[in-house]
């Protein structure tokens, strides 16, 4: 299957359709989900298109989405098929409907026996004057693509870290140890998947020079729409990434993937020895 012409699809298609969307945020229905997180007819309408997509180059497709209601076992994915689609319509919907914010982006990760082996990530508004960017990647190959142009191996590490939390709850045991040993967390919410794009890849030279990289991300209870892109990206980019154990996080096992609403325990990637190091303070 080739997937430059979908990618090159969803490119354009959902770019046109966040404008649409982001010009009128001041009438978006916008209600929320049971655990709390902002649903809006944006999510709906965007899954809807690349759903579509999708099943233009692929009639058959086993689809896990966020926004696709499943409420019993996904009895598709029990089937274990070979392609599995994984969608997250608007990662980072709460920065989504903020006039004010980028940080939110549209995610498909294709799954080949249950391993991560292709992904797309549209960033519509975090490039610099809030271009577009668009991030790829084939781990056959392996390379990771920023705005079509491959990216290089990351050579600096700043001792940083994506270790958010939600607002108002306590910091957790690990972010102590970690700022003594000298890093800067970032524990604000915002996109789970460009946040792990960050440690996967440096994109201060196409945004803003804000959006320093990560060499450590690291989420508890991670839904899977929100981690299998970067876990693609991650393992492009040679990185290790594991569960709550200190085993590698795929392939996804059929239990937690048939689940209405997949999660992983946690996620952690980095580098082995950053990954190995986090492990032992955690």
């Amino acid at each position: 299957m080739e997937l430059g012409s979908l990618w090159d699809t969803l490119e354009v298609d959902l770019l046109e359709a966040f404008r649409h969307y982001r010009a009128r945020l001041d009438t978006l229905d916008v209600g929320k989900k049971p655990d709390d997180t902002l649903l809006t007819e944006a999510d709906v309408a965007v899954e809807k298109l690349i759903v579509q997509r999708i099943r233009e180059v692929d009639r058959n497709a086993v689809v896990v989405a966020e926004e696709d209601k499943r409420t019993t076992i996904r009895g598709d994915v029990l089937a274990s098929p070979e392609l599995i689609w994984v969608i997250d319509p608007i990662d980072g919907t709460a920065e989504f409907v903020r006039h004010d914010r980028v940080e939110f982006c549209s995610v498909v990760c294709l799954l080949r026996d249950r391993k991560p082996v292709a992904a797309f990530v549209f960033a519509p508004e975090l490039g610099k004057g809030r271009q577009p960017i668009t991030v790829t990647t084939d781990v056959a190959t392996p390379a990771i693509s920023v705005n079509r142009v491959p990216a290089g191996p990351r050579t600096d590490h700043r001792k940083s870290a994506s270790v958010t939390r939600s607002s108002g709850v306590t910091p957790r045991p690990f972010e102590e140890p970690m700022l003594q040993a000298g890093y800067r967390l970032k524990t604000r919410t915002t996109s789970q998947t460009l946040d792990m794009v960050r440690t996967a890849v440096d994109l201060t030279e196409v945004t803003d020079g804000q959006l320093f990289p990560f060499d450590v991300f690291h989420r508890r209870r991670q839904k899977v729409w929100d981690g299998l892109a970067g876990l693609c990206m991650g393992a492009a980019a040679g990185l290790l990434a594991v569960d709550a154990k200190g085993h590698n996080r795929t392939p996804v096992d059929i239990e937690t993937l048939s689940q209405p609403e997949p999660t992983f325990d946690a996620t952690t990637m980095g580098t082995p020895e950053e990954v190995r190091w986090f492990l032992g303070i955690t």
